[in-house]
């Protein structure tokens, strides 16, 4: 899929690893083929979770994955940076030790990561 971002290792906590990657998509399918390709990596098919979130075409859509709450977090912030018609998911790899709310925090700080490295552009 053209226009797949993917931001590997950014994160790092008592053995869960993050990753945050992301795309420009204007519908479901489109958003399905942007997880498709990323999952096509056996690093990130393997993961525990890559939740995801968009706003495709004014519909917001998101998908925790097992992460219960991060991918309505993850729209939260991509409402409040109005970026509409774009998939960002946060995957981690789970580290088997519990995060508590710091996994919020991991999932926070993807997110602008993405969206400071894609502002650049």
């Amino acid at each position: 899929m053209t226009g797949l971002r993917v931001y590997d290792r950014i994160i790092s906590d008592r053995g869960s690893k993050y990753a945050v990657s992301g795309g420009p998509a204007t519908n479901r399918a489109e958003a399905a083929a942007l997880l498709v390709a990323l999952k096509r990596t056996k690093r990130f098919a393997r993961a525990t979770h890559n939740s995801w979130a968009a706003v495709l075409s004014g519909e917001p859509f998101r998908d925790d994955d097992g992460e219960a709450g991060a991918g309505a977090l993850i729209l939260q912030m991509l409402e409040r940076a109005e970026l509409h018609d774009h998939v960002v998911v946060v995957t981690r790899w789970y580290g088997g030790k519990n995060l508590g709310g710091d996994r919020f925090r991991h999932v926070a700080t993807a997110v602008r990561h993405y969206l400071h490295e894609t502002a650049r552009d």
